[in-house]
């Protein structure tokens, strides 16, 4: 317990001594002020000047600033001393509202020796908080009836500055009624209370908004504001009462049972119950009166209660009182004049005394339609009546006024079926009475044909194709026409106006129903021998008197693959293989054979390619697809055969293609002897002239050149012989025909156009077909060369130039051929 005590006493003293060291160190304190809010970096004072301390011993004693609070608002420039602001310094914040100082304590220590100067740095209030106010609004409820002088207390505003910079005062705005009371309280506080200078009266303003505003005693001063919204109760002060005394009313007789005469609306400037009504009769007001009338109590509708008829009863007086429901209950009274207006209750009436009811189309302007009177039973105004037609379409008719309350009608423009078959017509009556009544009534007028308009077609041209071939009856085109008349004169009869056409008339070619326009082809058409046709169609009705219009047919012919190639060279008779005889010692490049065949189709239905169908040795020969030149592709060795066959294929274009074939057998000789077969040569001429018959020339022209040097050989064998051998008659022949080409020439079909030559098509009478070979003159002539043939037996040669024509049957050709025939026999 002792060793306990002396511990105490010593830790006592010791502490005494301390603190005895440390007061004799911070013994002095320096004081300074400042206003709030001060800018950053604002200097206070200068330490340095104001301890007396050298400026580097702020560096070497380390010197540093302990402030006592949470924040550090300022702090030391140890190079010049001074003490500045860090942190912007708020009064309010750091000291309570209600305290006039405020200090800010810290203290400035120094090491080597320690030393402690306190600093008090009080913060002086500047004005920088306005007055606010707890409630922005306040509400108040007055009576009407309360007396001027009652006072009423109001939240009052507070201001978070000091001294000077707080409340000041308060201001109200400017009322009649009202005013305020300013208290000052033990503390300096400024208290407001609201005064009643005068009596309210809730009807002439039953709400009254005010401003309270609070100013401080800063300089300069702030303010803040409150509302005031102050709401007047309402008493029974005020009675009812109508807009007018007397309400004059007027009621049209037979009005609807429920029918609203009109709605009182009394007015009470009272609010709530004080306001609420309700209506009733007076003992003024008769029992016959509120039978007629009904009133509603609550709403002060007024309403028809039983008929109302203007001859029973021309007025009727009604008193209305009306009486609010507040607790001491005021009433007001007005009257109601109710005056019957005469109805206009009886309809005019409209009578149809003749009619019409159908009329022709072509009827003359001015024909009389109907005969209409009209009438009314009512007088005055309401008896006065007139009549119109319908004005919803323009009517080609008009109403003339015949006699009092009589009219005609009469038609005023030209009738059309076509554009409007019937007419509703509609006869209207009105009388002039308030409101005004109408009848009508309704006729319908019909309109009859006349046959006025002729047929007309879709086109006025019509182009129709036909493939070649067709099947006879085949239907073409229907070609209908259409008349807008109606029964007989809308029926009507298609037929072809009759037109020859190479003596042959268009009935015969074509045909057309005469009911529905349907044209069919009677024939087969042939496009090689007709290309078109041109003819006219006539649709008539059978009105009376009739009409018709007629339309153009061009008839175009298409072309169709239907005509197989001919081979005409070289020729052979029907089923037999040619033979050809060719030197062994021929070189490459011989040309063999030409193949040459004509298609009597046009355009590509008639392009003709040649293709080797069969060959015994592929090696040896070659065919030109294009004109039929077969040629050796080499030599002949010993080794080949000395008899080779040959099958060419001559294919047109169309589709299908169709072709035709020849077989031609070659033999190889050491020695060439060429024989002649006795021809004849029928020249034709041609006006076109294609790549084929080009090639085909200069085939000819290579044959007969090696068919002179052939024959200048057998000449010379000839000659070489003891004995002279007679020439064939065939060379002979050619031979003249060679020397006679000029003849020849002056006998045949010149063409107008010397250098084309045309495709052609050959008919034998007898139905057969033979080979032609085909040359080109100098003078751009064609021989055809054909065998003898039995006498009598003529060709019929249809030549297709650019436009058509009829073909010719020549006899003289028949003659022709006998006569040259004839003449190969002459020495």
């Amino acid at each position: 317990m002792a060793l306990s005590i002396a511990t105490v006493w010593t830790r006592c003293v010791t502490v005494l001594f301390v603190f005895s060291a440390m007061w004799g160190i911070a013994l002095s304190i320096n004081r300074y002020s400042i206003p709030e809010e001060m800018q950053e970096g604002s200097v206070v004072a200068n330490l340095a000047t104001d301890l007396g301390l050298d400026l580097r011993t702020l560096i070497t004693r380390k010197a540093k600033l302990d402030i006592i609070h949470r924040n550090k608002y300022l702090d030391i420039n140890k190079e010049t001393g001074d003490l500045f602001i860090l942190e912007k310094i708020d009064r309010e914040y750091i000291c309570s509202s209600k305290t006039t100082s405020c200090f800010l304590k810290m203290d400035v220590i120094f090491e080597n020796p320690i030393r402690i100067f306190n600093i008090e740095l009080e913060i002086m209030d500047i004005n920088d908080n306005a007055p606010v106010f707890r409630r922005e609004t306040m509400h108040l409820d007055i009576s009407e009836s309360t007396a001027a002088g009652e006072r009423f207390s109001l939240t009052n505003a507070v201001d978070a500055d000091v001294g000077a910079n707080s409340i000041k005062t308060y201001y109200l705005s400017e009322s009649k009624s009202f005013t305020i009371d300013i208290q000052t309280g033990s503390d300096g506080s400024k208290y407001v209370d609201l005064v009643l200078n005068s009596n309210l009266d809730r009807e002439e303003q039953a709400v009254h908004n005010l401003i309270l505003t609070a100013v401080d005693g800063g300089v300069p001063a702030r303010s803040g504001t409150a509302s005031i919204i102050v709401r007047v109760l309402d008493i029974n002060d005020n009675a009812p009462f109508f807009n007018q005394p007397i309400y004059a009313i007027n009621v049209t007789e037979n009005s609807p049972i429920g029918t609203l005469v009109m709605t009182l609306n009394a007015t009470d400037l009272d609010e709530g119950t004080n306001a609420e009504m309700i209506y009733s009769y007076t003992l003024y007001t008769s029992e016959k009166t509120q039978e007629k009338f009904s009133l509603n109590s609550n709403t002060g509708e007024m309403k028809v209660k039983d008929v109302i008829d203007f001859e029973e009863s021309h007025s009727f007086d009604i008193y209305i009182q009306a009486r609010d429901q507040g607790s001491n209950s005021l009433s007001g009274d007005c009257k109601i004049m109710v005056f019957i207006t005469d109805l206009n209750d009886n309809y005019p009436e409209v009578t149809i005394k003749s009619f019409k009811s159908t009329l022709k189309e072509d009827v003359a302007i001015g024909t009389l339609i109907a005969v209409i009177s009209i009438s009314d039973r009512d007088s005055g105004d309401n008896g006065e009546v007139e009549l119109t037609l319908n004005q919803q379409t323009s009517l080609p008719f008009v109403l003339n006024k015949s006699s009092e309350d009589y009219f005609a009608l009469h038609v005023s423009e030209p009738l059309d079926r076509e554009t409007i078959p019937r007419y509703e017509i509609t006869f209207i009556v009105t009388d002039k009475g308030t409101p005004r009544l109408s009848d009508n009534e309704t006729i319908t007028l019909e309109i009859l044909d006349v046959n006025d308009n002729s047929p007309i077609f879709p086109q006025s041209f019509y182009t129709i194709h036909v493939v070649e071939n067709n099947v006879p009856g085949a239907l073409l085109t229907s070609l209908s026409a259409f008349d807008p008349d109606l029964h007989e004169n809308q029926y009507l009869v298609y037929f072809i106006m009759e037109k020859e056409i190479i003596n042959t008339s268009m009935s015969m070619l074509f045909s057309i129903n005469p009911e529905n326009g349907n044209l069919y082809a009677l024939k087969t058409f042939d496009f090689e021998r007709e290309r078109e046709f041109l003819f006219h169609i006539e649709a008539r009705d059978s009105g009376v008197p009739p009409l018709n219009s007629n339309v153009t047919v061009h008839i175009i012919i298409l072309d169709q693959n239907d005509n197989t190639p001919l081979i005409v060279s070289p020729w052979r008779a029907q089923g037999s293989v040619i033979e050809e005889v060719i030197p062994r010692s021929t070189d490459k490049g011989f040309l063999v054979a030409k193949v040459i065949a004509i298609d009597a189709d046009s355009l590509q239905n008639s392009r003709v390619t040649y293709q080797l169908l069969q060959i015994s040795d592929s090696s040896l020969f070659s065919l030109d697809q294009y004109n039929g030149e077969i040629r050796t592709t080499r030599m002949f060795s010993y080794r080949d055969p000395r008899h080779q066959r040959l099958v060419v294929v001559a294919k047109d274009n169309g589709d299908p293609a169709l072709s035709a074939t020849v077989t031609i057998k070659i033999s190889t000789v050491e020695h060439m002897v060429t024989p002649f077969s006795e021809t004849t040569e029928v020249p034709l001429e041609y006006d076109l002239f294609t790549d084929l018959n080009l090639y085909l020339v200069i085939g000819l022209g290579s044959v007969s050149f090696l068919l002179l040097i052939t024959i200048l050989v057998v000449i010379v064998l000839k000659c070489q012989k003891p004995k002279p051998m007679k020439m064939p008659p065939a060379m002979n022949m050619n031979l003249n025909s060679l020397n006679r080409n000029s003849v020849i020439s002056r006998n045949s079909i010149i063409s107008q156009r010397s250098s084309t030559i045309a495709d052609s098509t050959l008919i034998s009478s007898d139905a057969y077909w033979y080979s032609l070979f085909l040359a080109e003159t100098r003078k751009g002539k064609v021989v055809v060369r054909q065998p003898i043939v039995p006498k009598g037996a003529g060709y019929f040669v249809s030549s297709i130039p650019r436009s058509t024509g009829p073909t010719e049957t020549s006899d003289s050709r028949a003659s022709t051929l006998q006569d040259s025939r004839a003449s190969s026999d002459l020495p």
